[in-house]
């Protein structure tokens, strides 16, 4: 492309950029005034009794200061039905102290031998009854802290935002629970240095009261009657009011650990007669301090943390996949205040910080302002490189300093404005990206969404480290390491309707070539995509079928050139049934795609998926997908397979769990015996609670991709979500297949690693 059609190109993309900031900033000036709102006589409301002293809470409400507790009642359902009643009764106390916020529930139940509960670690018993509250201290609708509890006193808590959950949210606070003749009783003692809430002398919060119901299907009950033609769900919360002289300010958290290490691995990973090296153990220790000088604000510091992580990433299938796979963070630090950083694009994907020596972080939540900065040097620092068709993941060991800011004003009811920067630099390479995102409520269920963000690359002078020549889009850019200068645009845009029986979404995504975000997880860029969805609901609420869905979505793709590059329109249809049994068909109709140069057409593929879960002691899914897919090699070509995939959960006791599941895929020729690939992934997870706070996990994963198993024994004991003791090991043991004199055939360990890690939460 000649310097004249380069600079056109970059005056459209100015134009696009500065065209949506504008639209966003003129939006802010006219949302209507009735988006701030305030709570109204027609408002449920709890008036909760305040004690003196803090008590310890027991399961059976027997405290004395109960007798005192304001009360109400679970009496509606969300799901199934929102213009039904609860099919059972539940009673909620609420009391609170200078410190505590205490919450008890009475659940009754016709039949007490139904109810579903299980001895879990935390956050892990979506499938059980249980009973809850939303939290929405600063009473804005944005977001709002969920405190769950089993009836065996079994502990889950997340951070709602929208209709999204982030379930790595961990706090420390109190439960006991227990199940009697008519039902259960189950107790939460919640410190209020646990959340955020505004500096005030008179709290008002928004709160909901929650039960999990599951029989023949899963009943959703809440406090107050909620509309799920309101897409917001917070906005029908209850309030609790006239909590007075709450406190909690100079808090003071300290997380010092310990772990030992013990690895080995062959000599030679490639021939298993190289002999196995065992490595001395390694000690480690190092910590972190938390401060929260008031209600609102906290600042976190980690020195040498140690950032690994117990629980294993389950296997994908990546073999016909070009572009780099995403996988959860679940690094207790970074998870942490998560949810103030996050945009609609991941311009911040914290396992790019992958070997830190120290970080730091400040969190400051107010009414309607709240900011949040990370600070941290990497000692190991990983890229990824974005592309049209692919992109690039690479390790190094080059060090680095991350820095995010990000800032965040509501503007109103379910609406803001916020801005993200991000910065890397190394020794002489830098990434700079600075963004605006918006979310606006315009009116009843309408919304515009969007995210728009420039980058500046100064590229690493080293091609030891990448020297991939692949160019970016029609630039003379390529990937290579090789200390190129460049920048690059992203806009996001939406506009949609989410309502009960309607919904529909029309959108605009553009990522200029030379676009990146090296702390952030952005993997495909060089193009243009328009797309729409639409989707009808129904629900019948009969004994056979509870509620289903009709949609359809479709979306074209060009890359900057103006070249076409893919369409498609996918069809789905979603329906739930009696007894907790789901069954999901789409197809794809209409898919043409452009890869490597190449045009191929009818790339249809047919999906059905299931799931049950009738029973409590088995539940089960699986999803089949048949059709045509591209092999994404170097020469490409059209082929046909299918793809399987299933899971078991197997509960014979309240204790004990053993999960299974299966993924298998295949590609072959079109017209001929040539198979592309074909392969499986095997997992198998089991897992006994001798109490809810010990137990052990064994997890083994065979992946016949790379003809190797993986082993993770594990013992564990949580005293709480950060006072912890592992005791483990992993090992990847491979198959050989070696012919000839002293080849060897059979499996070997190729790598070992023993750990010991324990941490203790102090908090004055």
């Amino acid at each position: 492309m000649d310097q004249k059609k380069v600079s056109s190109l970059i005056l459209r993309l100015r134009f696009q950029y500065h065209f949506i900031f504008l639209i966003a900033v003129l939006l802010v000036g006219v949302l209507p005034d009735s988006y701030a709102q305030s709570p109204s006589d027609s408002v449920s409301k709890v008036h909760p009794y305040q004690i003196d002293e803090d008590f310890e809470v027991t399961a059976d409400l027997d405290h004395t200061a109960w007798e005192q507790a304001s009360s109400v009642f679970i009496k509606h359902q969300m799901q199934p039905n929102d213009e039904e009643e609860a099919p059972v009764t539940t009673e909620v106390k609420v009391l609170y102290s200078k410190t505590h916020l205490y919450v008890g529930f009475s659940s009754q139940d016709v039949s007490p031998g139904r109810i579903r509960a299980n001895v879990t670690d935390r956050d892990d018993f979506s499938g059980d009854d249980y009973v809850g509250v939303f939290l929405d201290p600063y009473n804005n609708n944005q977001n709002a802290y969920e405190f769950f509890v089993n009836p065996l006193g079994i502990q889950m808590d997340a951070i709602r935002t929208g209709n999204s959950e982030d379930m790595n949210f961990d706090a420390l606070w109190y439960s006991k629970a227990t199940i009697t003749e008519n039902g259960y009783t189950a107790v939460m003692k919640i410190p209020f240095k646990s959340i955020n809430f505004p500096d005030r002398n008179l709290q008002d919060w928004s709160i909901q009261f929650f039960r999990n119901y599951p029989r023949n299907n899963r009943y959703q009950l809440l406090w107050t009657d909620v509309s799920i033609d309101n897409s917001c769900l917070l906005c029908q919360n209850g309030r609790l009011v006239n909590m007075q002289d709450v406190e909690s300010s100079n808090t003071v958290e300290l997380l010092p650990y310990a772990v030992a290490t013990q690895s080995g691995a062959l000599n030679d990973p490639s021939d298993p007669n190289s002999g196995f090296d065992n490595g001395p153990v390694q000690p480690k220790v190092g910590g972190s301090i938390s401060y929260s000088p008031t209600s609102t604000s906290s600042l976190d510091l980690v020195i040498n943390p140690d950032f690994s992580q117990v629980e294993t990433d389950a296997g994908q299938i990546s073999v016909n996949e070009t572009f780099a796979l995403f996988y959860p963070e679940k690094r207790p630090f970074f998870v942490r205040g998560s949810d103030l950083f996050s945009t609609s694009e991941d311009l911040y994907y914290s396992r790019t910080i992958n070997n830190p020596l120290a970080a730091g972080k400040y969190t400051q939540k107010g009414d309607d302002f709240s900011i949040a900065f990370l600070s941290a040097y990497d000692r190991n620092t990983p890229f990824i490189i974005p592309g049209k068709e692919r992109s690039s993941q690479v390790r190094s060991d080059q060090g680095a300093y991350s820095n995010i800011l990000r800032a965040k004003y509501n503007v109103g009811q379910e609406s803001h404005i916020g801005g993200l920067v991000t910065t890397r630099n190394q020794i002489d390479g830098a990434n700079y990206v600075g963004s605006l995102d918006w979310d606006f409520l315009l009116t009843d269920n309408y919304y515009f969404r969007g995210q728009t963000a420039y980058s500046s690359t100064q590229e690493l002078n080293d091609t030891t480290v990448h020297n991939d020549q692949r160019t970016f889009g029609e630039t003379s850019f390529d990937a290579a390491f090789n200390g190129e200068q460049y920048s690059g645009l992203l806009v996001n845009t939406e506009f949609a309707r989410e309502a009960k029986y309607y919904n529909f979404s029309l959108g605009y995504r553009s990522y200029s070539p030379t676009f990146q975000s090296q702390t952030g997880f952005v993997n495909e860029t060089n193009r243009r995509i328009f797309e729409g969805n639409q989707s009808i609901s129904y629900y019948p609420n009969n004994d056979f079928l509870s509620q289903g869905s009709l949609s359809m979505s479709g979306a074209w793709r060009y890359d900057f050139s103006g070249k076409f590059q893919e369409r498609y329109i996918f069809l789905r249809l979603s329906n739930t049934f009696d007894g907790q049994n789901s069954l999901n068909i789409s197809y794809l109709p209409l898919n043409d795609e452009r890869f490597r140069g190449q045009m191929f057409r009818k790339i249809n593929r047919l999906t059905i998926s299931f799931n049950s879960n009738t029973w409590n002691v088995f539940s089960f899914g699986g999803r089949f997908e048949v059709g045509r897919d591209i092999n994404r090699t170097t020469n490409p070509e059209l082929g046909k397979g299918y793809s399987i995939s299933g899971n078991v959960t197997i509960k014979p006791t309240s204790r004990f769990r053993l999960t299974m599941d299966y993924n298998y895929s295949t590609l072959s020729d079109l017209d001929g015996p040539q198979t592309f690939y074909s392969g499986n992934i095997y997992r198998l997870n089991s897992r006994y609670h001798f109490t809810s706070k010990l137990y052990t996990r064994l997890i083994s994963e065979y992946n016949s991709f790379r003809d190797e198993l993986q082993i993770y024994p594990l013992v564990s004991y949580k005293a709480n979500p950060f006072t912890k003791f592992h005791i483990g090991v992993t090992s990847y043991i491979t198959e050989f297949n070696q012919s000839g004199a002293g080849g060897f055939r059979g499996y070997k360990e190729t790598s070992r690693q023993f750990f010991v890690k324990f941490q203790y939460l102090i908090r004055s």
